[in-house]
């Protein structure tokens, strides 16, 4: 108990104001993991909203037969950003934000092992090009068990097409497990709804809805239907959004205290998520349902006697609900920088390291490195005469 009494309270001293030209100087040039990891994650934010207005456009076009809202080659071109957007410049930074912040604080160090060449890291993702596409190439290589079921459609002949068919299906083997395995968990527990939980609840929902469309376009003749078609883009945006931007919205609610020292709004972070919720459900669900009646990809218009103008109107409709949420998280985050409830240290009575400091930590982490003997090493802090280790 001496280690955590000793970590909490060795919080930063009032520091005067500095000028910013300093402030920004700190900034590009630090090593600190903590840093790093804020700096990928508002990097991530930044082009959440960029993704996100590549997006409306697109919507806008496509509300109503016939519309002109932006120029064909313009559409092809927002298309196309949209989708890099949201996997190389949100997803992806998002998780090595959360990764960098984390992860050392968590297992109880006081940096990651090579700084500089974390900080060279974070530089290089928006010139690293040549590392991109080395990456992309590796992410390929590694897929080669499941790639193909995006090709169900161009004649790979009836072995491929099974092989990689029963290799998509069994993918939903694992995922099952850990369906399970988080209702498990939750199951018994005495559960507070608070915003993280929310986002948390809602991505099992989410996933579940990408991990069902994933088996049944995993059957071949199924996904000759469907291919290239809107139900396809509904699917994998149940998997990017639904299984990752809900995650990363629940983190960032529980780990924003951890970053600040201060909580964001309850009631803001409630309009946040049931905006988004509803706003996300309304427009990709019903997008499954043009793609159902051979909608395709990739058109920048339709006439008007195809059947899909209703849905599509109802598609679009969703747009500004997530808008909204998500200009309603933006305000939560600045309004709780300048005047949010302060923290504390452990303000969810959390069982995990990187509460056993202070918030927001020290550039050291921690003064004394504690001792780690089970997989709830703050439980174990809190409470010495009744450890988690012997119930492992």
């Amino acid at each position: 108990m001496s280690v955590l009494i000793e970590t909490m309270a060795s919080g930063r001293e009032a520091e005067a104001p500095r000028p910013w030209l300093a402030v920004l100087h700190d900034w590009v040039v630090t090593v600190d993991h903590k840093r790093l990891g804020i700096l990928y994650v508002v990097t991530a934010l930044g082009f959440l909203v960029v993704g996100g207005l590549e997006a409306s456009a697109m919507r806008l076009q496509l509300a109503w037969p016939g519309l002109k809202v932006v120029p064909p080659e313009t559409f092809n071109r927002l298309f196309t950003m949209h989708g890099t957007t949201m996997v190389f410049l949100v997803g992806i930074p998002f998780v090595f934000g959360f990764g960098n912040y984390l992860v050392p604080l968590m297992i109880g160090a006081r940096d990651l092992a090579f700084p500089r060449l974390n900080a060279f890291g974070f530089w290089i993702l928006l010139f690293g090009y040549v590392t991109l596409v080395a990456a992309s190439v590796g992410i390929g290589l590694v897929a080669m068990g499941t790639w193909a079921h995006h090709m169900f459609a161009v004649g790979m002949g009836r072995p491929l097409n099974s092989a990689f068919s029963a290799s998509t299906m069994l993918v939903g083997v694992p995922t099952g497990v850990k369906l399970f395995n988080w209702l498990g968990t939750l199951h018994g527990g005495k559960i507070r709804f608070q915003t993280p939980m929310l986002f948390c609840s809602a991505f099992l929902f989410e996933f579940l809805c990408a991990g069902l469309t994933g088996i049944m376009l995993s059957v071949v003749p199924f996904d000759w239907q469907l291919e290239d078609s809107y139900f396809v883009v509904a699917h994998f945006h149940f998997v990017l959004i639904g299984g990752l931007i809900f995650t990363l919205f629940g983190a960032l609610y529980y780990w924003f205290p951890k970053a600040t020292g201060r909580m964001l709004s309850e009631r803001l972070g409630r309009w946040h998520f049931w905006l988004f919720t509803i706003g996300f459900n309304l427009t990709f669900l019903t997008m499954h349902i043009p793609g159902m009646l051979g909608m395709a990809r990739r058109i920048y218009t339709y006439p008007a006697d195809r059947g899909w103008d209703v849905l599509n109107l109802v598609t679009t409709l969703g747009v500004p609900l997530q808008a909204v949420a998500v200009l309603l998280f933006v305000v939560n985050i600045v309004m709780s920088l300048r005047r949010g409830a302060p923290a504390g240290n452990d303000p969810w009575d959390a069982w995990t390291l990187e509460w056993a400091t202070s918030s927001p930590p020290p550039p050291y982490n921690f003064a004394v490195v504690p001792p780690v003997s089970s997989r709830r090493p703050l439980w174990d802090l809190k409470h010495p005469d009744d450890p988690d280790g012997p119930h492992e």
